[in-house]
């Protein structure tokens, strides 16, 4: 039940579909997506006619991924369950990425080691791309926030009405989002589900160090999809790399 109400909330924020289509258009296929969900990206990835591969470490997110993607055309994505900081799938692409904010649920040693897997993973002129919370932004927030309505969709299956409340917590170098997902049936019963994620506040500085020790130099740095220049205080973090030979 869960996948289905988080890809039915999630699937509505779209504003990032172009930079990653148009990522795609500039490096061609195969690209390989770390942390793919329930497909929000790979999907229009795939129908847009690239071959995509997608490794995430939940086996619920790829089920229900599974059993609602259907390709136009071929067999569709593969999609691996596995670890992102720890694959090895013996091959280079000229494109990975890490949308949806994947990259800083990873802790130190996560992080590092997954960055090492993409470098290996890049073929040269590959591209890198990770989207993330900009720090600055997030660190200028207060300790904590009070529940709030944040959204409010039709349950793909019922049809019922899906109230999506969230509150978010700053506690040290770790920032904490939680939604409730409140399925309201017509004789007044509420099924709630609940939904945590962690992110990890990296500086911009041991990012970046992160990245060059894996191999890897910055190429570009944007601050929204619109691929304006990332400033501190911006409403992402987006970086794009390339291997070092």
């Amino acid at each position: 039940m869960l996948p289905e109400l988080y890809h039915a909330h999630h699937s509505r924020q779209m504003e990032d579909l172009p930079f990653w289509l148009n990522l795609a258009a500039r490096q061609e296929s195969p690209v390989l997506e770390l942390g793919c969900g329930t497909g929000r990206v790979l999907v229009p990835l795939a129908r847009a006619g690239y071959i995509v591969i997608g490794i995430d470490h939940d086996p619920g997110m790829l089920r229900y991924l599974k059993s609602k993607f259907q390709p136009v055309s071929g067999s569709g994505p593969l999609l691996i369950l596995a670890d992102i900081s720890k694959f090895s799938l013996g091959r280079q692409f000229p494109l990975v990425i890490v949308p949806c904010n994947t990259l800083s649920t990873l802790g130190h040693t996560s992080r590092k080691d997954c960055l090492s897997c993409v470098r290996r993973h890049l073929q040269p002129g590959g591209l890198f791309a990770a989207s993330l919370p900009d720090p600055a932004l997030i660190a200028s927030h207060p300790a904590r926030a009070g529940i709030e309505l944040e959204d409010e969709f039709l349950h793909p299956t019922t049809g019922n009405p899906v109230q999506v409340s969230s509150d978010w917590r700053l506690s040290g170098n770790k920032f904490t989002v939680t939604w409730l997902y409140d399925h309201l049936f017509p004789d007044g019963r509420v099924e709630r589900y609940k939904l945590e994620a962690s992110h990890y506040l990296v500086s911009l500085d041991e990012l970046l160090a992160e990245v060059q020790a894996a191999g890897m130099r910055i190429r570009e740095m944007y601050g929204d999809f619109d691929c304006s220049a990332y400033a501190p205080g911006a409403p992402q973090l987006i970086l794009l790399a390339e291997a070092v030979y």
